[in-house]
């Protein structure tokens, strides 16, 4: 799962930095999925140690009578562009400055490599399976690591245009095993009515418009 809306009103790339929480609107999309989720058959619940992550977690895991547990491999992938404003219409791809660390979109050069981030990330998916054998298991994470490694798994090349990443705000990411192997992959995104139009899969940027200018930063 990716986790809810995040309050950021100055619309900075909030990446790996602490003190970034869910909005209100963030909260009620975590506990739109955990009642979506209250009817199944979850063992075992984790997120990444970020708080937006921990808090969009924990309704699930309470609907569940679990313990929430936090798994390091499932943080959000690091970016040298960290703490700045970073977004479409903004200038930064005019500042001489930033233009070392856009030279390479195959690794990338701006930030944590993408074969890093299927590594991670499938570690913690076998664990997460092997935590919940025969039952299901919820991870909560970030949507590039989510979509890296769901291209992955679905064989496609790892670069790619971040606005066409289909993982919304709350979404679910499925990863289906038999055995050790996973077997299929699907995705849904049960608070899609709460997620506002211009942040939703596929949707172009919209500068001016929703929580920190329409910027989905650190997502």
């Amino acid at each position: 799962m990716r986790h809810g809306e995040v309050e950021n009103p100055s619309g900075v790339l909030y990446g790996r930095l602490p003190g970034y929480h869910l909005s209100e609107l963030g909260r009620q999309m975590a506990d739109r999925v955990a009642e979506h989720l209250a009817s199944r058959d979850v063992t075992h619940v984790c997120a990444s140690p970020l708080e937006r992550a921990q808090e969009t977690a924990t309704p699930i895991a309470k609907a569940h009578g679990l313990v929430l547990d936090t798994d390091e491999r499932l943080i959000e992938a690091e970016n040298v562009f960290q703490g700045k404003t970073f977004g479409v219409g903004d200038g930064a791809l005019r500042k001489p400055d930033n233009w070392k660390h856009l030279v390479n979109p195959f690794r990338p050069s701006w930030g944590e490599p993408y074969i890093d981030q299927v590594v991670r990330m499938t570690g913690a998916l076998n664990a997460a399976r092997d935590r919940a054998r025969g039952h299901e298991a919820v991870l909560v994470s970030h949507q590039l690591p989510i979509w890296i490694v769901r291209s992955y798994v679905e064989r496609r090349r790892l670069w790619h245009d971040p606005r066409k990443r289909q993982c919304t705000l709350a979404s679910l990411t499925t990863f289906t095993y038999q055995g050790d192997k996973i077997v299929s992959v699907g995705y849904s995104e049960p608070a899609i009515d709460l997620v506002p139009v211009h942040l939703r899969a596929g949707a172009k940027p919209q500068k001016g418009k929703g929580t920190a200018q329409g910027k989905a930063f650190g997502a």
